[in-house]
């Protein structure tokens, strides 16, 4: 389609000697993964630096404290496997409401739909998990190892007292923040206050040392070890999302038009005399491609492996401000904006993405608002259909199953229509919040109303002290005909 981005085949040429002694040009077959460079993350400040690790800092205080917080005699969000209840603050949440949990997912991929056409990878570079704990390993190792020529050095010295400490810190700390992040995240399923006491004098569930576990290994890997890897290689986001791109989508890229050709010059040199010479606005000084987490270089054009975290944006404002040159040069833009034609914001699109995104958000809205907090099932005593009672009349047994969904006791009314002189053995049932109570009962008639051998009937239950909670289900009275 003529709205999508192009692509470049940044693969360096290599040159093929043919038998008869003729050079030929070609290109390295690429493989579907690349060995690993490790990547010296320089660091860098600036605006959009500020508003990322904002963000992080926000998102990750945000995981570490919400078990914590207390609601009523339980933690305020709880998902609690066991008791199949999902408490999150006030709503109480059972299995049989997965729809819900079904639909919520639907809202959060179209919204990264949504996004995605809008400002492409945005929420990888600041607010993906990944992304998130792996700036967090790197703003550590800044602390300990120092600058990027110095992790550097570090790395190639030989092993020595200063090195061992330091990335005995380093990787302390790290292990230290994947345990953190491991308790944490089963403290979401099982009460935190307890399970920190549990856990160090081994009272703890099975279950929960290994879910600790494996959430401090696979933190420390990712975070610490494979880091950019993890974008490239292991995320699907990273291979599907290129797909919603068109060229009116806010990414992240160089001008080239203002920046080549690039080249070092004189600092003395202004931005006029610069361009009366013959140079571009880059000065080839590299730091774009030393402050990127995943080591791309963003003069070779958009590439998948960008999550638009803006570190080359600021990095390159930094150098432009020192320069004298105007800012700029990487900056969020569009591929039309950059060809000097005009971009839209609102198109077909990103319009039909929101429109169908704040539809379904109300939607769930309004399902979540007007839930029923009640459940109500009937199931027929199957190993008889009916019998006669002592008095001579036809009974039939069913099984209720009533689930009280609200956060308070209730006591239940219940009513059967559909045949006249419809008798219950059973007509209260109560059932604590969010406790579920099953009742037998039995329903018998007149046997001479009786013209068929099946009739269609209603359940009825109601609470008391509240009649907006009510539902109804329609089964079936077996008898005899006896006319």
């Amino acid at each position: 389609m003529s709205d999508k981005i192009p692509t470049r085949d940044v693969t360096p040429p290599v040159e093929h000697h043919s038998p008869d002694g003729s050079v030929q040009q070609g290109t390295v077959q690429q493989e579907m993964y690349a060995k690993r460079r490790h990547i010296y993350v320089r660091e860098i400040k600036g605006v959009f630096q500020r508003l990322r690790r904002a963000s992080n800092w926000l998102l990750m205080l945000g995981f570490f404290l919400l078990p914590w917080v207390p609601w009523g005699d339980r933690p305020a969000i709880w998902f609690d496997l066991p008791g199949r209840e999902f408490h999150i603050f006030a709503a109480t949440f059972y299995p049989q409401e997965f729809m819900l949990l079904s639909w919520l997912l639907i809202i959060c991929a179209f919204g990264l739909f949504f996004i995605t056409v809008f400002a492409g990878r945005v929420w990888c570079g600041y607010t993906c998990p990944q992304s998130v704990w792996t700036f967090l390993f790197i703003w550590l190792e800044h602390r300990l190892e120092g600058s990027r020529n110095r992790r550097i050095k570090l790395d190639q010295q030989a092993l020595s007292a200063d090195k061992l400490w330091r990335k005995g810190a380093k990787h302390s700390l790290w292990l230290l923040i994947a345990l953190a992040t491991g308790v944490t995240f089963v403290g979401y399923f099982t009460p935190i206050r307890q399970l920190v006491i549990d856990l160090p004098t081994l009272q703890a569930h099975g279950w929960s040392y290994f879910w600790v576990g494996f959430f401090l290994v696979f933190t420390y890997l990712n975070a610490g070890w494979l880091r950019e890897q993890v974008c490239i290689y292991m995320c699907p986001y990273a291979r599907f999302q290129s797909v919603m791109f068109d060229r009116d989508t806010l990414i992240v890229s160089y001008d080239a038009a203002r920046g080549e050709p690039r080249g070092a010059r004189k600092k003395s040199l202004s931005h006029a005399e610069a361009r009366e010479a013959g140079h571009g606005d880059c000065i080839d000084c590299d730091l774009c491609v030393q402050v990127c987490p995943t080591g791309i270089d963003i003069r070779d054009g958009l590439q998948y492996e960008c999550i638009t975290c803006a570190a080359c944006i600021d990095a390159c404002d930094s150098v432009m401000d020192r320069m004298g040159y105007p800012r700029g040069l990487v900056r969020y833009t569009t591929e039309n904006a950059l060809e000097g034609k005009p971009s839209r914001i609102l198109r077909p699109r990103l319009m039909g993405y929101l429109a169908v995104l704040l539809v379904m958000i109300s939607v769930f809205a309004w399902a979540v608002s007007d839930r029923m907090p009640l459940g109500f099932e009937v199931e027929r005593e199957r190993t008889q259909l009916y019998q006669m009672t002592r008095d001579g009349r036809l009974s039939n047994v069913y099984v209720l199953t009533v689930r009280n969904l609200d956060d308070q006791d209730h006591r239940y009314q219940l009513t059967a229509e559909g045949l006249p002189d419809l008798a219950m053995d059973t007509d209260r049932i109560e059932v604590p919040a969010g406790a579920t109570r099953r009742a037998i009962v039995q329903i018998t008639i007149d046997p001479e109303v009786i013209d068929l051998p099946s009739h269609p009937i209603t359940l009825r239950i109601e609470a008391d002290d509240h009649p907006d909670i009510a539902l109804e289900r329609d089964t079936r009275f077996i008898g005899e005909i006896r006319r």
